[in-house]
């Protein structure tokens, strides 16, 4: 009887199911991490956003103490060839309105990006050196590279790795680590490691953590509001905390538009002064 058992037991599907199950998920999880660090930074940096859009953007600081502001903010984007230029026009409250922020990323690697700022109380365009891109961006915990990167990863800057797949809530998830090249470039952008989570069904960066060039845990993001607009997969909302400081920055976009078209002229310094 017991041998009946056994026997029955042995080619029973379910037990096989069971039995194998363990197996078959560690080896989708090696499947998965297959992919080199290279190909997920491709990946990412491949994924489409459109050849431009506008979109509104409502930053809420908070410090330490729970004092708020908030900055509303038109922005457009767009591509001229490899060319990305953006720009960004602050509408409220009024003692903020009429700053701009305008930003040319080059594909080659032997130009350095540009960068300007207009502050209306100066009536002046400033231009971001290459030195001050780790500066945070107008009292955001953002950094002048981060807005101008967009969630996407920078081979020229960093050496990066793949740690882990992990699941998180139902997700699978790639944890990729970025360190600085040199003690240049990690003076420069302000951090001496960044870890960052790629969710492997978008592509996108849901979650990044920040040390500084000390070695000491400095930030920590959180992407979420994920969703398609226009057949692209487009972020609403992103939260920044300063482990330093006791600060954060809340980030929303609204009104994200990939249809309409987009003028040239927007991305010039005389609209930065124009305000539009």
């Amino acid at each position: 009887m017991k041998l009946f058992i056994l026997e029955k037991t042995k080619f029973s599907p379910w037990f096989i199911i069971v039995t194998l199950l363990p197996f078959l998920y560690v080896g989708l999880v090696a499947a998965e991490a297959e992919i080199s660090a290279a190909e997920l930074v491709a990946k990412v940096n491949s994924l489409d956003d459109g050849e431009f859009v506008s979109r509104k953007l409502s930053m809420t600081m908070t410090d330490r103490r729970g004092k708020v502001r908030q900055r509303d903010t038109q922005g457009y984007r767009k591509y001229f060839g490899e060319e990305k230029r953006s720009v960004l026009f602050y509408r409220q409250p009024s003692n903020v309105r009429g700053t701009g922020f305008l930003t040319y990323d080059y594909k080659s690697n032997d130009r350095d990006d540009d960068q300007w700022l207009y502050l209306p109380a100066l009536r002046k365009v400033r231009r971001i050196s290459a030195s001050d891109r780790g500066d945070y961006f107008l009292g955001t915990d953002f950094s002048y590279e981060d807005i101008k990167n967009e969630g996407k990863f920078q081979p020229n800057d960093y050496a990066y790795k793949i740690l882990a797949v992990e699941q998180q809530q139902g997700k699978n998830l790639y944890h990729l680590e970025g360190v600085p090249h040199n003690s240049d470039i990690a003076k420069e952008l302000g951090y001496s490691r960044v870890e960052s989570w790629v969710d492997a069904q978008t592509w996108i960066v849901v979650k990044a953590e920040y040390w500084d060039v000390r070695g000491k845990h400095l930030k920590t993001l959180a992407v979420s509001d994920i969703r398609p607009v226009d057949g692209i997969w487009t972020r609403h909302r992103m939260d920044l905390k300063n482990h330093k400081t006791g600060h954060s920055t809340q980030f929303k976009f609204y009104q994200v538009d990939y249809q309409s078209p987009v003028a040239d002229k927007l991305f010039s310094k005389s609209s930065l002064k124009r305000g539009r």
